[in-house]
């Protein structure tokens, strides 16, 4: 053998540097989701590495950045700066299924409006539990309107600007059309035509049949 060969041979199993081995390291630990140990690392890495004194020069190098090298048991990993973990915090948006009901009675006062319970209820031919209105006032998509002027002065619902700008409309005349809203499921087909004065059977009816949705054209019926 020569001793070029000899070299040749002896330069496949030495020891990448130690600044290498630091990198190896570190891509290691920045691609696990889970804690790495080191018997891992020497594993993964060429062969007479020496992952321990990589990762105390990596620590080292990692000290007072945004992320830091973490020991965690007889393993290693990567995670965010104690002090920075604010930063990591989002809000999460609940998404809340409105119940048939609530739709329904959600659908009746949009198109409707101003509506007492009473009316609310005589259209769908059930009660209204208290809980549905609730829940819709408490999404702040329906809120009280003027008492109507009828014995015992019932109380109205209307639907607010939250509710206009949750479904991108300017106002309650660009709702939909009565065969839209059935053909999204989101009204029950046992409401009989015309239960909902004006709504338009169409969705490219025109804008007048949608008149009766406007509280201020029935204002004569209200109180000022």
């Amino acid at each position: 053998m020569t001793e070029e060969t000899e070299n040749t041979k002896e330069s496949l199993f030495e020891a990448p540097p130690i600044g290498e081995q630091e990198r190896m390291v570190e891509a290691i630990l920045f691609a696990s989701a889970e804690p790495v140990s080191v018997s891992e690392l020497n594993a993964r890495m060429p062969h007479g590495s020496d992952a321990a004194e990589a990762l105390v020069h990596l620590r080292k190098r990692y000290e007072g950045r945004g992320v830091t090298l973490n020991r965690v048991g007889d393993a290693w990993v990567m995670r965010t700066a104690p002090d920075l973990g604010f930063l990591m915090q989002r809000e999460t948006v609940e998404t809340r299924k409105l119940s048939r009901a609530a739709i329904e009675t959600l659908a009746i006062i949009a198109y409707h409006q101003p509506v007492t319970r009473a009316e609310i209820e005589e259209i769908r031919g059930v009660s209204v539990s208290r809980g549905t209105v609730d829940q819709l006032l408490e999404m702040e998509w329906i809120r009280f309107g003027r008492r109507k002027m009828t014995p015992g002065r019932p109380v109205t619902f209307v639907v607010t600007q939250e509710f206009l700008a949750h479904f991108g409309l300017e106002s309650a005349r660009d709702l939909p059309g009565l065969k839209e809203l059935r053909a999204a499921g989101l009204l029950d087909n046992r409401l009989p035509p015309g239960a909902l004065p004006g709504m338009p059977e169409d969705a490219d009816d025109d804008e007048d049949d949608a008149e009766g949705v406007a509280a201020d054209d029935q204002g004569e019926m209200f109180e000022g």
